[in-house]
């Protein structure tokens, strides 16, 4: 049974404060939404360009108005929706009205759609339009709760949580609770997702008032975020509402179980982090090694050991080894080896195994108290456990002999290690150096250094003696400390004797020399194993640095934060992968809370690249709780990545913080992130960044407009980019030709013909020179639009530029061409010539191009022989377009010479010169010089490719060559060589027309195989072939076949397909057809609309008709009058002659002329009823339309409208009656004027 939180629990969760948030709570996150930053300070009160992003923004509103929805009708949504689900859009087309079921339908129809996240939210958001216009049909309208469940989980799908939100509290305010927790608890997730965390907590607070459980995983994204913001009470709280509701705990339940001890644990509040273990242990959670180390540490901390005993007693749990050895370690620092062994034996009750470092920890310590006896003693323990004891007791054993005066008995531990098989480390060597030289015993130290050569540690010069090797070792340097004879007569200096007898002292700081042995002796009764890790610490091996931190652990010390911060900034530094970094930063949490601003940015910065955004976001987040300095490539390093893949919120959060911290980012980086803003449309932002930079650097100002422009006119905002530059103007600031010519270029693009030449205008008469570039744009558009004048003097600046340039002339010659203004083109190139100027190739390539275009063959022949005579290149599109023309006119034998011509001047590209000729060959019907084509290939050495036998196999289909056809497919794909889709196609195509069915359906099948679409062509060839013969369910299986293999490419076109199937009497596959078009992004043609309302009409399934009608003329798609008129008909047969007049009218409005069966049809519908009115009214639009009406329907309407009396109300009737009497040849008695 679920457990829900009363009132009561709620005020105390959100600690006794106003609800929805506690007091704490609103103020954290008010410090992290208005941080306060020391950054570099950007004074924009003198600045000219102060304030400009904001007066762009409001000139150009219109281009970023959100409110693009906005006042559309149900008939604009549901068109704007028939692309994903037709079926259903279609039904509710013609509806003016919709109830709550209707709603709910709609939803449904569109609930299970799979699509990308964009579509998605388009979907979504005219389904919500859908869903307000329903709403606002009246204030009755109530919406079905299922519809408003299925509305809020689209709505948090496609992010939008303000309105889910909103939503939830009408239907709350309704008193309608909604099934289970799942839409909270997703509008949570989106929430925290999105950063906003308070009004996730509100949603959160909200729901449980309602008595409504979130789900696990709602829980778990929660709690993080609550841990990483450092809401420890709030998280406390949450996880045991978590636990009381019996939801269970899987692997991130644990994780997050974990984080809210540690958190607690950090802040010091370890009653609270055990009472949660307590209460959680009881729901089956017993707590992992990490939980009972961070309690463990606090106790520890606080000296309060017997409140760390009672902890382990009430869970009854035992510590792991590095847990009890960090105790051990506290103990005795804090009490002595004597308590510490007592707590041990303690421990030891509880289930605790202690290994060799636990005792080495209490020999150490003894040693270092110079407790000798007692080191001993524990030394004992470990041999009566069979465990083997540590090379660093050891140590700390030869260290205390020593420090005891009993120099003689080092030896015998010595001895004791080897036996039992541990070899001495250089650590080892330096305390018995140490010990013997404190000792004065020079024997034993030259023992010990032969010993050490022995093992390779060291290694004597020619100039080096035992003693000075001893010393060196020690730390000291040669000249320091030097041994002397003592010649002295009088009082005596001697310390120690040689082999035969000289008393020897040492010439040094006795002093110095007795603390610096001693310490080092000292150091040995207690390894510094933070030392240790700093000195082995190797970038190039993680798991030597894992084991390094572990041996801290395990020796039950803690890592320092200076070695914590340097290992990171070097792992940061280096280039290792993104495993050892965040494993150092999930098992030292409390360390990473305490790292300093330096190396938290650098790690961010560090995470982002290695691509681990998501915890770099974290720990960004966290710096942004604490108020720390960010510095400025912090924000540029996230930035980039969130435009890039970030949610507009976080990027919107993200770029609100920058900015009020002042931030300035580099130069290229201002580049790369306006790029990101452009595509991301975030123009606001893109502005405000401009400003910004030219505030901070003025003397930049220029390169960064360059930017600006070439950026937001590349991405199709040069609008925008024009504002900006008039907004400069207005300051005063003078643009280069450089900045005009990306707004031409934009302008260009953009097909903004008239404002380029406008702009063009401006910087000739300022006197500017546009990039190059900006003629290879400019021109063509010019000559596209006739705009004569304009080209005639940007030809005369072009030609009077000396010298003349010849990317100028090119893009000159080319708009020409382009334009078809080729005379214009060949009288540029002989002015040119005249002038004695000889232009580039490319200029005799694009004029031979335009004249091939133009397809005036006698001036492609001049300029041909003109170009071979001057040694021209002519380039692959050159020769392509000549052998077009020579084949279209039948000039085979100079396509042949032209062949010949390219294969002696290119010599690496004769497949492609020989693919053009037999493509062009073939197309101009000519196929029977392709075979003495194909022959002169393989005669040269050249085998066919996959290209020659694709160009081969498609020509000959086209020539209906079929049997040819086949045996070069069947030839190229025993090669190996699969053909193209356009070559299948045309066999196919081909087989059909020949009738040959059989063969062209198992060449689908060999499509099929290889996952191939079928292209519209193809289906429609064989449904065509299936149906003459009469296989009406064959062909309907091929289309099924074809669908659900996933075999129909994008843009399919069914038309002829669906006129097909109709015309049998396969309305429901035709629609089908229909639909499938719809969704693949075709809009079928009227011709198929057609065909489909005018069977359905047929067939008596007006409503379908109807339908279909509607959906037609929401296309822009103008029915066929014969669509129209039969439509009418059927709806005034129907007993719907008002519906009939609207229809009919639609149609006079439309252009179309209803036939006068059809006027008459809904006339004598309105005369069966009665409605002689109506009738009337219609017979005078219909004489209006040309049409007689007969003389029975005249004369019926006119008996029945004498009829009326002169009582009548309606006085338009009488007056009516008259005019219809005269128009029909009848006066009035009476009438003066009648003649």
């Amino acid at each position: 049974m679920a457990c829900f939180i009363n009132p009561t629990l709620i005020r105390f969760l959100i600690s006794s404060l106003s609800p929805p948030f506690s007091h704490y709570f609103f103020t954290s996150l008010a410090a992290v939404s208005t941080p306060n930053f020391n950054n570099s300070q950007l004074d924009k009160s003198n600045n000219e360009f102060s304030g400009i992003a904001k007066a762009v923004t409001l000139k150009c509103s219109h281009l970023w108005d959100d409110n693009k929805l906005s006042n559309l009708s149900l008939q604009d949504y549901l068109v704007k929706l028939s692309c994903i689900n037709p079926k259903t859009a279609r039904r509710y087309l013609r509806f003016s009205k919709l109830e709550p079921q209707d709603v709910l339908e709609i939803l449904l129809g569109f609930e299970s759609y799979d699509g990308n996240f964009e579509q998605k939210v388009r979907k979504i958001e005219s389904l919500w339009g859908i869903f307000k216009w329903a709403s606002d049909q009246s204030r009755e309208f109530s919406h079905d709760s299922q519809a408003c469940k299925i509305m809020v989980s689209m709505l948090v799908e496609a992010r939008m949580f303000r309105d889910a939100e909103m939503l939830l509290g009408k239907v709350e305010s309704r008193g309608i609770l909604l099934e289970g927790g799942e839409l909270f608890s997703n509008l949570i997730v989106g929430y925290v997702d999105g950063s906003e965390l308070k009004r996730a907590i509100s949603v959160y607070d909200q729901m449980r008032g309602l008595g409504l459980v979130p789900l696990l995983g709602c829980y778990h994204v929660l709690l993080n975020k609550l841990v990483q913001f450092g809401h420890t009470k709030l998280a406390f709280q949450l996880f045991l509402d978590m636990a009381r509701n019996e939801l269970g705990f899987d692997v991130e339940g644990k994780q997050v179980y974990q984080k809210v001890i540690q958190r607690l644990c950090i802040e010091g509040k370890v009653q609270e982090a055990r009472n949660l273990v307590k209460e959680i242990a009881a729901y089956g959670l017993k707590p992992n090694s990490l939980v009972v180390n961070a309690i463990a540490s606090v106790y520890c901390e606080k000296k309060d050991y017997d409140d760390l005993l009672s902890f382990f007693a009430e869970i009854d749990c035992a510590p792991n080894a590095c847990c009890g050895n960090m105790i051990i370690n506290s103990l005795c620092k804090s009490f002595g080896t004597e308590e510490a062994f007592l707590f041990l034996q303690e421990l030891d009750f509880l289930g605790f195994i202690p290994d060799e470092i636990t005792f080495g920890i209490l020999i150490a310590c003894a040693c270092r108290q110079s407790k000798l006896k007692d080191a001993f003693v524990y030394l004992s323990e470990i041999l009566s456990r069979g465990l083997k004891p540590h090379i660093y007791s050891y140590n700390a054993l030869i260290g205390g002999v020593f420090r005891k005066g009993m120099w003689n008995h080092a030896k015998d531990i010595l001895d004791e290690m080897n036996d039992r098989g541990i070899t001495p480390e250089l650590s080892t060597f330096k305390v018995l150096l140490a010990g013997f030289c404190r000792a004065r015993q020079y024997d034993e130290v030259r023992l010990v250094v032969r010993e050490m050569e022995d093992h390779g540690m060291v290694q004597l010069s020619p100039t080096e003696d035992f003693l000075s090797k001893a010393h060196l070792l020690l730390g000291f340097n040669s000249s320091s400390v030097k041994v002397r004879r003592d010649n002295e007569m009088g009082l005596s200096r001697t310390e120690f004797f040689d082999n035969i007898g000289n008393g020897l002292y040492l010439d040094t700081d006795i002093d110095k020399f007795e603390n610096t042995t001693t310490k080092v002796l000292d150091d040995s009764m207690i390894p510094d194993i933070n030392n240790i890790v700093l000195r082995d610490f190797c970038i190039k091996n993680p798991k030597r640095t894992k084991m390094l931190v572990d041996d801290v652990l395990h020796w039950g010390q803690d890592l320092s934060l200076s070695v914590f911060s340097e290992i990171l900034n070097k792992l940061c530094a280096s280039r290792c992968g993104i495993r050892p970094i965040t494993d150092l930063l999930e098992r030292f949490p409390k360390l990473s809370s305490q790292l300093d601003m330096e190396t938290l940015n650098v790690l961010v910065e560090a995470l982002i690249k290695r691509g681990h955004a998501s915890k770099a976001k974290i720990i960004f987040d966290e710096m942004v709780r604490r108020r720390q300095e960010i510095t400025n490539n912090t924000y540029t390093v996230i930035l980039k990545h969130l435009c890039r893949v970030g949610g507009l919120g976080c990027v919107q959060q993200c770029w609100e913080l920058a900015r009020v911290a002042k931030w300035v980012p580099e130069y290229e980086d201002f580049k790369v992130l306006i790029d990101l803003l452009f595509q991301r449309n975030m123009l606001k932002e893109a502005l405000e960044l401009f400003e910004t930079m030219t505030v901070a650097c003025p003397h930049m100002q220029l390169d960064l407009c360059h930017a600006f422009l070439e950026y937001s006119c590349s991405a199709g905002f040069t609008l925008v980019a024009h504002a900006l530059t008039e907004e400069m103007s207005k300051q005063d600031f003078i643009l280069d030709g450089v900045a005009y010519s990306h707004l031409l270029i934009g302008f260009c693009k953009e097909k903004r013909t008239a404002r380029a030449c406008m702009l063009y205008d401006m910087i000739l008469a300022k006197n500017l020179s546009p990039k190059f570039e900006v003629l290879a744009w400019l021109i063509p558009e010019l000559c596209r639009t006739r705009a004569f004048n304009k080209i005639t003097n940007l030809r005369e600046s072009i030609l009077t530029e000396q010298p003349l340039l010849p990317l100028s002339i090119n893009n000159l010659m080319n708009g020409f061409c382009k334009a078809g203004m080729v005379g214009e083109a060949a009288n540029l190139l002989q002015y040119l010539l005249l002038k004695g100027v000889r232009p580039h190739d490319e200029v005799y390539n694009i004029l031979l191009q335009g004249f091939c275009q133009n397809k005036n063959f006698w001036k492609v022949a001049e300029l041909l022989g003109f170009v071979m005579r001057q040694s021209v290149t002519i380039s692959t599109q050159s020769y392509r377009r000549l052998v077009s023309v020579m084949c279209m006119e039948g000039r085979y034998a100079s396509a042949l010479n032209i062949k010949e011509f390219m294969l002696r001047e290119n010599e690496s590209s004769h497949e492609l010169i020989y693919n053009i000729l037999i493509f062009y060959l073939f197309l101009s019907g000519n196929v029977k010089i392709v075979n003495p084509v194909l022959e002169e290939m393989q005669e040269r050495g050249f085998h066919l490719r996959e290209t020659t036998y694709n160009l081969v196999v498609y020509g000959l289909s086209c020539g209906e060559d079929v049997s040819r056809a086949l045996d070069y497919l069947g030839s190229m794909m025993s090669k190996g060589i699969v053909p193209s889709n356009r070559c299948f196609r045309a066999v196919i195509k081909c087989l059909c027309r020949s009738g040959e069915l059989q063969k062209a359906l198992k060449l689908s099948q060999e499509m099929e195989s290889l996952g191939r679409f079928h292209a519209s062509s193809i289906q429609y060839y064989i449904v065509e072939g299936l149906l003459t013969r009469g296989n009406l369910l064959e062909a309907v299986n091929f289309l099924d076949r074809m669908e659900n293999k996933d075999l129909i490419p994008k843009n399919i076109v069914y038309d002829n397909i669906i006129k097909l199937l109709t015309c049998r009497g396969r309305q429901d596959k035709a629609v089908h057809l229909l639909d499938l078009m719809l969704r693949n992004g075709s809009i079928p043609s009227s011709t198929s609309y057609d065909y489909l309302i005018q069977c359905f009409v047929t067939c008596h399934k007006l409503n379908e008709a109807l339908d279909l009608h509607s959906e037609m003329l929401h296309r822009k798609l103008y029915p066929s009058t014969n669509t129209w008129n039969s439509l009418i008909q059927k709806v005034c047969e129907d007993g719907k002659p008002e519906e009939a007049e609207a229809l009919l009218h639609f149609m006079v409005r439309m252009g179309e002329i209803p036939v006068r069966e059809t006027y008459c049809t809904v006339i004598d519908r309105y005369c069966s009823e009665k409605n002689y009115s109506k009738a009337s009214e219609l017979l005078e639009s219909m004489k209006q339309q040309g049409y007689e009406p007969e003389f029975e329907t005249q004369w019926s309407l006119i008996r029945h409208l004498s009829s009326f009396t002169d009582n009548d109300k309606n006085k338009s009737k009488p007056r009516f009656l008259s005019r219809l009497l005269s128009d029909s040849g009848f006066v009035r008695k009476g009438n003066p004027k009648a003649k």
